[in-house]
């Protein structure tokens, strides 16, 4: 389940930090993000499925036609079951800077913004920099504190249960052959997982890191 190949000083760090900000209480004023992206490949059906009694799934044929690929940024507030399901053509800089600003626009009273998200090279102030210049770039990504999950541990990113959720509820078993009908269903699921307000459950804690790995903390910064 989990992959910590080496369990340094930075390891340990980012570790830390991360659990420390999931032990933090739900507040308005210092929401938490946790934010991860999913390529998904599109797949057209070339013949339609078969109409089966009332009851039973559809029989479909096994063959089907590649129509490219997608992206699906997924974003969560965990403790407040706030989703943040956005399609795009790519993962490229400009689309994650542009997904952020999305995100900073829902928190409008926000103090700042707790981001939780992997080491991708695009997930940097420079990404929104370029984008929307120095000035509005560095504004805008001040609106975050960072923290970076440690390398080759995607595991403590909670947005990898959000894009759990969104692979098994909207995408199922099913194909998908074009990017549109990718942005309908995923709005759909987003509004229905957003109406629920389908929060996350996080039981791993500092304490509970600490015990499994085996170190020590003799004065936590957090």
């Amino acid at each position: 389940m989990w992959c910590v190949p080496t369990l340094d000083e930075e390891y340990i760090a980012r570790l830390e930090e991360v659990l420390a900000v999931y032990e933090k209480p739900l507040a308005e004023k210092e929401p938490v993000v946790c934010v991860d992206e999913k390529p998904v490949v599109l797949h057209q059906e070339v013949r339609p499925p078969v109409a089966m009694k009332p009851g039973r799934v559809a029989r479909r044929d096994s063959e089907y036609e590649r129509r490219g690929t997608a992206n699906v940024f997924c974003g969560v507030e965990p403790k407040a079951g706030r989703h943040f399901t956005q399609v795009t053509d790519h993962r490229s800089s400009p689309r994650f800077a542009e997904y952020l600003r999305r995100i900073a626009w829902r928190y409008p009273k926000a103090d700042t913004i707790h981001l939780v998200m992997d080491n991708l090279n695009s997930h940097t102030r420079k990404a929104l920099v370029e984008r929307f210049g120095e000035k509005e770039g560095g504004r805008l990504w001040d609106r975050f504190t960072v923290h970076y999950t440690p390398k080759h541990a995607s595991w403590l990113n909670q947005a990898e249960i959000a894009i759990s959720l969104f692979s098994r509820q909207c995408l199922g078993q099913r194909r998908i052959g074009d990017r549109e009908t990718l942005r309908k269903e995923a709005r759909s699921w987003n509004r229905r997982t957003n109406r629920n307000r389908v929060t996350l459950q996080w039981a791993f804690t500092r304490k509970k890191a600490r015990h499994k790995f085996g170190y020590k903390i003799t004065r936590s910064r957090y």
